[in-house]
């Protein structure tokens, strides 16, 4: 059987850890897997910088979605304007993947389901429910949903479904 290879894979820029990084995101998602570690040689040292031998990137998966982690240094930095939405049925899946990625993470940067892990990856955990009554229709609702999801840090489908019904 042909294994194709992801069109499009994010890679992850960090800066001496992404073979961690990999790890910890492996045991949060089911589905999920390390796959080739590359090294760095002596080839090319005087412009990377790097010891050899040390890791250069590792492939992982995450519930079947393919990334790459780079050990790039120090130079670039994760921000909010790049984030992983994570989509989740119920409140356990919500509670699950918040408690998860958040561990380690800087509490200020928690909001409106946004959070930073300790690696300054940005997270979204998102209730689909959430986002189908931010749509709905009915401009007042969908406002009602609005203006509860901006006073939270972890979103709580149950005060949204109040929020929602008035």
């Amino acid at each position: 059987m042909m294994h194709s290879v992801q069109k499009i894979t994010p890679c992850l820029w960090f800066n001496g850890n992404a073979e961690a990084a990999a790890r910890f995101y492996t045991e949060i998602f089911p589905n999920s897997k390390i796959g080739q570690i590359l090294r760095y040689g002596e080839e090319g040292r005087e412009i990377h910088g790097q010891e050899p031998g040390s890791v250069l990137t590792v492939a992982f998966e995450l519930d079947g979605q393919t990334f790459t982690g780079l050990n790039g240094g120090p130079l670039f930095q994760f921000s909010e304007a790049i984030s992983f939405q994570v989509n989740c049925e119920t409140q356990d899946e919500v509670d699950h993947y918040w408690r998860l990625l958040s561990e380690g993470g800087p509490p200020e940067a928690q909001q409106c389901s946004w959070l930073k892990d300790q690696f300054g990856v940005s997270w979204q955990i998102v209730p689909t429910l959430m986002i189908k009554l931010l749509t709905d229709p009915d401009p007042v609702k969908a406002g009602r949903v609005m203006k509860a999801m901006m006073g939270m840090k972890k979103i709580d489908i149950d005060e949204i479904k109040r929020a929602y019904a008035g």
